[in-house]
């Protein structure tokens, strides 16, 4: 499991201590990483010295990122660059490696090929064999598709990095705590008004945007929404527990 700390204000990192404890409690062996900007290791580790919320249970990584890549797994990478909101702070970008094609389990009916483990070999990319007959996948599996990127953007003004790390993104995950009447106090706390984080979306080429950290001051959030659905057609209000699904 992996972390991701965009800046070290309290309210975005008061909650890991709790939650490593919580962990440790109930028996996690497994590695956890999290990643955060520099000073995100001394911080846990000066809590743990004084409330040893981790003990010897899971091993806990800590990295202190930068610009660029900074994951590179079986089935995703992960970006950093850095975000406009008066200290450190990083947007993340989670781009998933091209995907198999899409299997057509009809062909594959129609191929005489029994449903189970040859379904599963060729989505994964291999020939089988039934009989005499020797069954590429290509037959019945289209061509690879790319994969699906989500770029997370929290408390940030617009700004040409996280344009750029986000670009083509089928998701943007954007700050959005103010709305238009209020772009004064989004450039003084370092945020965006909805109106701003739609032009973003735009100007990278996103498929969807989704408006978050928004302003406890709005018991109605939907102006912000209105407003930026002028600018950028296909945005979202995100909400507590909210399933948004990409394709």
């Amino acid at each position: 499991m992996r972390i991701f700390i965009s800046h070290l204000h309290g309210d975005h990192v008061f909650g890991l201590p709790g939650m490593l404890h919580s962990l440790a409690f109930m028996g996690r062996t497994r590695e956890l990483e999290i990643f955060g900007p520099k000073g995100i290791r001394q911080l846990l580790s000066s809590i743990n010295a004084i409330v040893k919320f981790n003990s010897t249970q899971f091993p806990l990584i800590i990295k202190e990122v930068h610009a660029g890549r900074i994951v590179n797994d079986d089935e995703y990478v992960v970006r950093a660059a850095q975000a406009n909101h008066g200290i450190t702070c990083y947007a993340y970008a989670f781009e998933q490696k091209p995907r198999p094609g899409r299997f057509d389990p009809k062909k594959a009916k129609q191929l005489g090929i029994p449903e189970g483990p040859l379904w599963k070999k060729l989505q994964a990319a291999k020939s089988v064999k039934i009989g005499t007959r020797t069954i590429p996948s290509k037959l019945v599996v289209g061509p690879p598709r790319r994969g699906l990127k989500l770029t997370y953007a929290v408390d940030t003004r617009p700004c040409a990095n996280v344009a750029r790390l986000a670009r083509n993104s089928d998701l943007l995950i954007h700050d959005s705590t103010f709305d238009n009447g209020s772009e004064r106090k989004a450039r003084d706390y370092g945020h965006s008004t909805s109106t701003e984080a739609a032009k973003v979306a735009k100007r990278c080429k996103a498929r969807k945007l989704a408006l978050f950290h928004i302003s406890a001051k709005y018991e109605d959030a939907s102006p912000l929404l209105i407003q930026a659905r002028k600018v950028f057609r296909q945005t979202l209000l995100a909400r507590d527990m909210d399933t948004i699904y990409v394709s």
